[in-house]
């Protein structure tokens, strides 16, 4: 995976305006890109606080806008086995979430 970044990128207020429990109008920029990214060979993690019911509608949400995920709120597996284990932090080159200071390198 030389030169290839691993990015978790969070769902509501990123991936989509923030709406919890429904779901926002699609930040077609930002999914445009992380597709382009994705077929570079970039490895892709959705890192959101949904779960169940709510996390299969924002997987299909992504999946219908041609946008696939290499994880979902776990780490890829090569860095389970490197570190014995899945922690709760995921590892990650880059982190996209609308609560950080900055996004906008990538949109």
């Amino acid at each position: 995976m030389e030169g290839k970044k691993i990015i978790a990128v969070d769902f509501d207020g990123t991936l989509c305006k923030d709406c919890y429990p429904k779901i926002g109008d699609a930040n077609e920029g930002l999914i445009a890109r992380l597709k382009e990214l994705h077929r570079q060979g970039d490895r892709l993690i959705l890192w959101t606080c949904r779960q169940g019911e709510r996390l299969e509608e924002a997987l299909h949400f992504c999946l219908d806008r041609g946008l696939s995920f290499d994880a979902v709120n776990e780490n890829l597996p090569e860095i389970i086995e490197q570190y014995g284990s899945d922690s709760r932090k995921i590892f990650a080159d880059v982190y996209l979430d609308d609560r950080c200071e900055r996004i906008g390198w990538i949109s």
